[in-house]
């Protein structure tokens, strides 16, 4: 494992919970300006190596600083929006591969980290899109690609959604949000409530984590497509080889 890294892989290391200490300085006290500034500084415009070369992201490759840096000089909370993870490329190259899933739809992306799925969905001519991620940074990097790509910003949302009524979308995206056993459980739970209260269907992009492919979800979806993952990014994930798509089958959970 080279010493670049190791910044990038503590996420996997610690269950994605890594928690860095001495923070230089909160998002609350910077300038959205200043934030862009950094983001900007400290990215590499990225659009291929990856399953949808279509989209432009800012993201971490070895060409930036903070691919070798200490992970205790990041100024901000984990920057999760700077890779962009296998589960969310499959679902991505699964809008832009059948665009008819979101044209004229209105569609949430839970959990947006880079905004990919909220621009494939853009692309694909949703009408309307939310991004939601509790890190504000994230929602500015998501905002910058989305400019990147020649579109409008989605409408960005930093409140936890999970466990409320967010409104009706026709169409809720996840991409690698079930690592975690307890947020798995949440996950589901808060998914069944929005399809049995307005009937909208969900997406979910996962690379085959062990808290996804073991819980119970699994016994209410269906896997629509299967990607295999080009070279760099199983190198940067373990050796993970595929990514597929699940669709969550509201007939069979409801029986």
């Amino acid at each position: 494992m080279s010493k670049g890294f190791s910044f990038l892989r503590l996420s996997y290391i610690k269950s994605l919970k890594l928690k860095v200490q001495g923070k230089c300085f909160s998002v609350e006290c910077v300038s959205s300006e200043s934030i862009r500034r950094f983001i900007s500084e400290n990215t590499e415009i990225v659009r291929d190596k990856n399953l949808t070369p279509e989209i432009k992201l800012r993201l971490f490759t070895p060409n930036c600083r903070f691919w070798f840096e200490r992970p205790e000089l990041w100024p901000f909370d984990d920057p999760y929006w700077a890779i962009y993870w296998p589960g969310g490329q499959a679902l991505s190259r699964y809008l832009l591969d059948n665009p008819g899933i979101c044209f004229g739809k209105s569609v949430l992306d839970l959990g947006s980290g880079c905004g990919a799925s909220a621009i494939a969905a853009k692309l694909c001519g949703a009408n309307r899109v939310v991004a939601n991620d509790i890190d504000s940074v994230a929602m500015l990097a998501t905002c910058m690609n989305s400019e990147l790509n020649g579109l409008e910003s989605p409408v960005c949302v930093t409140d936890n959604l999970i466990g409320s009524d967010p409104g009706k979308f026709d169409l809720i995206l996840l991409g690698d949000m079930f690592y975690d056993e307890a947020l798995s459980c949440n996950l589901h739970t808060w998914l069944e409530h929005c399809i049995k209260t307005h009937n909208s269907q969900v997406l979910i992009g996962d690379p085959g984590r062990a808290q996804f492919e073991e819980h119970g979800i699994q016994r209410v979806l269906q896997k629509l497509a299967q990607f295999k993952l080009p070279k760099p990014v199983r190198e940067e994930n373990y050796g993970l080889t595929c990514s597929s798509v699940w669709y969550y089958d509201q007939e069979q959970n409801f029986k």
